[in-house]
């Protein structure tokens, strides 16, 4: 994970050089539960000064040198996935003393797409974990930044989330056309996505933000019985484990529970 993240920014150090001044790893990193081969890499990276329109267009080229080594594995074995692929938001460093919901991201890199001044992951949610367990490649420790992740914000932002992008994903998986991604099934889709809501119920319930994998422990705790054969499914497939197809709308059906017992 560290050797491809300082791969990466040192692809960025050749197209941007010294612009680069803080560069911090956080989801499945910063939770302790990246895994090689399964995993994408998320970073926050800190920029020195605004961006030139020549800045621009060498950033959606560093989205796709820097991804080179991850994408050329996933076509040697065949895979419709990349995984190791470096996601991440650019904020400029003037930005960081500013409540984390007012910053204007300057980029972010997601999948396969490049986004110029706007960044889902620039939210209370990624904030709290860049100042409590991200890890730092480059420039002080996020303990030392003038970060305001909105701790206020951090459970309303999350029932938005769940109310909104969640729902929605559900109730697309109990239509006639389910959620699909190229070269993917929709079964397949729906079964990396399930642990996404219980996650997010166990930040709302208790402020805390978890992994996937421990989404998953959770939902065995909390939710009924006659889930719990499918939230094992999705534990599997985390682990890259073979698993049977799943009924996408039995998984919209848990998800659906699950938002609703948020309220």
């Amino acid at each position: 994970m560290e050797r491809t993240a300082r791969r990466y920014l040192g692809v960025a150090d050749r197209l941007l050089p010294g612009r680069i001044s803080g560069f911090h790893l956080v989801g499945s990193a910063a939770l302790g539960s990246w895994r090689p081969g399964r995993s994408d890499i998320d970073f926050v990276a800190v920029v020195a000064g605004r961006l030139t329109d020549g800045d621009v267009r060498r950033l959606r080229a560093l989205h796709v040198v820097g991804n080179a080594e991850a994408l050329g594995r996933a076509v040697l074995r065949a895979r419709p996935a990349v995984p190791g692929t470096m996601n991440g938001v650019f904020v400029a460093a003037d930005d960081l003393g500013e409540p984390v919901t007012a910053i204007r991201p300057l980029a972010s890199h997601s999948g396969p797409s490049f986004h110029w001044g706007r960044a889902f992951d620039v939210n209370p949610v990624t904030w709290k974990l860049l100042r409590e367990g991200a890890v730092t490649l480059r420039g002080p420790a996020p303990g030392e930044l003038p970060l305001d992740p909105e701790p206020e914000r951090l459970r309303a932002w999350t029932r938005e989330q769940l109310r909104g992008h969640w729902r929605s994903f559900a109730d697309r998986t109990l239509s006639p056309r389910p959620p699909r991604k190229r070269l993917q099934p929709p079964e397949r889709v729906v079964l990396a996505s399930l642990l996404g809501p219980p996650r997010l119920h166990r930040t709302v319930a208790t402020g805390e933000i978890i992994s996937k994998e421990a989404a998953g422990e959770y939902a065995l705790d909390v939710f009924a019985p006659r889930w719990h054969a499918l939230v094992r499914d999705a534990l599997a497939h985390r682990r890259g484990d073979p698993v049977p197809a799943v009924s996408p709308r039995s998984a919209g059906e848990f998800m659906l529970e699950v938002i609703d017992d948020v309220g």
